[in-house]
This record gives C-alpha cells, structure tokens and sequence, in this order.
C-alpha cells in the first residue's frame, strides 16, 4: 500500500521546525525510529530522541504522528520517546480497527515497559490524553506525572456535536481518503488550518502521507470507514479521571473548542489537585499553535 514522495526525509526537516520557532540550536539532536513488535503481533513505533534513557513520553492525538512533537521536542531538548499510536503513522493497523484510548493504553504501557520504564512524565493530546488518562489511572507505577492537552472526556461529545468549519485540521479524519495528489492533499490540510503557517502545515502533510500504488494519496491513519461505536465515546472515561493518584497537568488552549467550562469544572471536581493552564493564541493543537509555550509549562511541572 505504501509509499513516500522521492524527496521525503522524516528527518531532514527539523531545522525548519526549528527556525520556525525561533529555536538557536548548535544541533539537531539525533533522532531515530524504533519499532516494537508487541502480544499478538501488533507493531508500534515511536521516535526516540538523544540517546539517553528517554524523560517524557509523547502521545499524538487522532489522525496525527509523532512528529506533531517536533517543535516540542527541539525546544524541550531532553530525551524523549514520541510513540505513533496504534493506527497511526508508522504503527501498525488492527483488524477490528479498535484505536480507542482503552486499547491504546495497553499499547503504550508495553512499549513504556520496554523503552521508558523511568520516564518522569508522560504528555498526551486529544486522543493521546485521552489515552494518557486510561494509563495514568490504571499503570501509575509507569505514569509518574500526566500533562493532559486539550481534552477531557467530554471532548468527543462536543467534536461531535460541531460542524465540521469549527473543527480545524480534527475534520480531515471525516473528509476524503484519497486525493488524486499531494498537491490536493496539502491544500485541503493548508484551508483547514487557516491560522497556522502554509509552510509548517505543509511539512505535517508528507510526515502524514501516503502515495498509493495507483499514484494517489491517502494518509497515515486507519480512521476511514466504520468502526467500533465505543471508539469515539470517551465519556466512560470520566470513572479514571476519579482513580488518578499521580499528579496532573490540564493545559487548554485558549481558543479550542474541544473543552468547554462545564468540562474543566467536572476534572477539577474529580481531580481537585490537578493543575489548570490556560495557553493564549493556541487552538486544540497546542504542541502546534504554541510548542515554546507548552514546553515552558512541562518543564515548570516536571522540575
């Protein structure tokens, strides 16, 4: 099924990452990709960044990969694991389609077990948070400090509810499949995200795409067609938010529509000692819209 554009490299674009941000680095720091075969067959991959034992661990949201963490990533400069979730990116696809967080979370703690056993935060986004609050509430012995992005478990009611204008880059997922070229495939990204560089949207696109073998193009994600109705009803999740002992950063972004106030009251009124940020300038992709704002606040939670 797959294939790439003759000039791709995943990693040849980090210094455009880098320069976009305003980021003086004296280097690159190295990057490569693991892969992990885990129960049943099912492969994950991830990037590892430095070559120590990785600090914090990233999880993408839905119809993203890790390398939505790369601004992230070269302004935290501290080794780190940025996992593709199941269905996504790199990783491989199951056959019941199931990408939901409960799945997920399984997923992610053997990988953590393996690669990231003393990891002191892990930082999930939208389906990645989501994620994030199944293991932190069922493996704290592996989840040491959370930093929930943008979400709760009310998130998917209210994507659900809006029309697909208000939902950003989240409406891909629900558009076309297949574009008869890169070319189309980036426009379409490029009108979804008005407020974010051409250029970086861009960029996000060949680390997402895929060219078929007819020669059209199709993403790095399994979320077309249908699926298990569980999957994109998170609200169940709310009874973990409850068991969560380890200590928890929610970071909204300003202007996202994906959290609303009743929602952040019922995360205080389960998890009283969580943190709140709010991001000014910052949609649901924080990591996106505001990774030097993000990654201040991660260093202030984890030091």
């Amino acid at each position: 099924m797959s294939g790439e554009a003759d000039d791709y490299d995943e990693f040849g674009m980090l210094g455009d990452n880098a320069a976009e941000a305003g980021l003086a680095l004296s280097a690159i720091p190295p990057v490569t990709r693991r892969h992990f075969t885990l129960a049943g067959g099912q492969a994950i991959s991830a990037l590892a960044w430095g070559d120590a034992e990785p600090e914090l661990v990233l999880l993408h949201g839905g119809g993203q990969n890790a390398h939505t963490w790369d601004t992230l990533a070269l302004a935290l400069g501290r080794p780190l694991l940025a996992v593709d979730l199941p269905g996504h990116g790199h990783s491989g696809r199951l056959p019941d389609r199931d990408y939901g967080p409960w799945r997920n979370a399984e997923a992610v703690a053997a990988v953590m077990e393996r690669a990231a056993p003393a990891a002191r935060a892990v930082v999930g986004m939208s389906l990645g948070g989501s994620t994030l609050i199944r293991l932190a509430a069922t493996r704290p012995g592996l989840v040491h400090r959370a930093v929930i992005v943008d979400v709760t478990p009310n998130s998917g009611v209210r994507s659900r509810a809006m029309p697909q204008a208000k939902r950003g880059a989240v409406a891909l997922v629900s558009g076309p499949p297949v574009y008869e070229s890169f070319e189309a495939m980036a426009a379409a990204a490029v009108a979804a995200s008005p407020g974010r560089p051409r250029s970086a949207v861009e960029r996000g696109v060949r680390h997402n795409a895929v060219r078929l073998p007819d020669g059209r193009w199709t993403w790095r994600y399994d979320l077309f067609g249908d699926r298990p109705a569980s999957v994109g009803d998170h609200t169940g999740l709310w009874a973990d938010v409850s068991a969560i002992t380890v200590p928890v950063l929610l970071v909204l972004g300003a202007d996202s529509p994906f959290t609303g106030e009743e929602d952040v009251a019922e995360f205080r009124r389960r998890l009283p000692a969580a943190r709140v940020e709010v991001v000014p300038g910052a949609g649901h992709a924080i990591q996106s819209d505001q990774p030097l704002a993000l990654a201040r606040l991660i260093e202030d939670f984890i030091l």
